[in-house]
């Protein structure tokens, strides 16, 4: 493939307009071709803001995906439209020839999972997730000391979403976003892969380990109501609508390996933000939370615990982030964008095999309608299936390191 990357755009909401203008429109080795959303305004606003930052003035426009997939300039399509759109989008890029990456998001049944790995075996062509957490500071230097045995036989990990989104949510209509539509009508762990992709990948899930099965509960629906009631200019339909999505959801999650995998949904209540990602070995554990590692033989109650993590990372930064640091930190969410889409142009233009490939993909989104199977029949075990048929036992680490991710450099 060409070292210039011709991209085509679906999906221009707030995530989407910002990878295409503060990311790829920095990149020297892409030029954008195509641009999709079904609201025009946002498509000129996009299309405008390249024209101006790169002069880039015949770009194709269109309110029809499919358009965009089919087009002889684009090379890749990302797809940072609503969930639900996802899937279709990249299964129909992927048999039109274009290589594929999409943002985070749960799938809508295990069809769709299955309907993407069936396309992947039938053209050869990967649909990557771009799960940028994946690539955060923190998860890097935790996953470097875990592949490296500081922490021991990791044992339990936890992390989730939580993020006050009442605000987004309520408003859904007067923002066209995509969740209000969701909350009303289901009832799931609809956002499982922060943190379930950094934590799939210090299990080596798919890589010679595997999720077997989960549980899953949700608590009522209050939260989104209340918010509701408290706002006037709020639409008054929403202070007593029968919301689907509970408050709070916990998903559990078994391993083949014998790890636990705890999950947590938390965005229609007043709060913080937070992934909590945490790790629990037999030698020690790091928190999110309390920003601190704790080791075997450490004392219980001592305060030294608290924020020791930075002291660890003058040993245990990962090299991608070293790296980083030393060359300049850029693109959003403190640098981690940047690392996710480096690292897919890094793979596909080098022949690698994707950091998280297809297989990966569709097992992280089969989380959302597994859930919603096990919170409809009252938090019941339900089996996760393997996406690999079997040969997730002798599939090579994907450790997120290769090209210039090497941990040897």
């Amino acid at each position: 493939m060409s070292k210039e990357f011709r991209v085509g755009i679906i999906g221009l909401g707030s995530r989407g307009h910002t990878h295409v203008v503060d990311i790829l429109a920095e990149r020297d080795d892409v030029v954008v071709t195509a641009l999709c959303d079904v609201y025009e305004d946002r498509i000129e606003d996009t299309k405008n803001c390249l024209e101006e930052k790169r002069s880039w003035n015949n770009i194709f426009t269109t309110t029809d995906y499919r358009k965009v997939c089919e087009r002889d300039d684009v090379d890749v399509v990302f797809v940072f439209s609503a969930w639900e759109n996802h899937i279709p989008a990249a299964i129909y890029a992927m048999n039109c020839g274009k290589q594929v990456g999409i943002e985070v998001g749960g799938a809508y049944s295990i069809d769709d999972c299955w309907e993407l790995v069936h396309t992947y075996e039938k053209t050869g062509i990967h649909c990557m997730m771009l799960e940028n957490c994946c690539y955060d500071r923190n998860e890097m230097m935790v996953m470097r000391m875990v592949r490296e045995g500081v922490f021991g036989k990791i044992v339990h990990c936890e992390g989730g979403y939580m993020h006050d989104l009442r605000d987004e949510i309520v408003y859904g209509e007067e923002k066209r976003h995509y969740r209000l539509r969701n909350y009303k009508n289901r009832n799931c762990e609809n956002y499982p892969t922060h943190e379930l992709g950094p934590i799939a990948k210090i299990l080596n899930i798919n890589r010679g380990n595997r999720m077997v099965s989960l549980t899953s509960m949700a608590s009522g629906a209050f939260g989104l109501n209340e918010f509701a009631k408290n706002n006037d200019d709020a639409n008054p339909e929403l202070r007593t609508f029968n919301f689907a999505q509970g408050d709070i959801v916990k998903t559990n999650i078994k391993c083949a390996g014998g790890e636990l995998i705890t999950l947590t949904l938390d965005t229609t209540l007043p709060r913080n933000y937070s992934r909590n990602f945490t790790v629990r070995g037999t030698k020690g554990y790091y928190s999110e939370v309390c920003d601190g590692i704790f080791m075997d033989g450490g004392e219980h109650f001592s305060k030294d615990f608290y924020g020791n993590a930075e002291e660890y990372r003058k040993t245990w930064e990962h090299p991608v982030w070293h790296k980083f640091e030393i060359e300049g930190v850029k693109g959003g969410h403190g640098g981690m964008d940047w690392l996710i889409f480096e690292a897919y142009f890094e793979a596909l233009r080098n022949g690698d095999s994707f950091p998280i490939d297809t297989y990966d993909t569709a097992a992280w989104m089969a989380i959302t309608p597994l859930s919603e199977i096990s919170i409809q029949n009252g938090g019941s075990p339900v089996s996760i299936p393997d996406f690999t048929r079997g040969m997730w036992t002798d599939r090579p680490e994907s450790d997120l390191c290769h090209g210039f991710f090497s941990l040897d450099k």
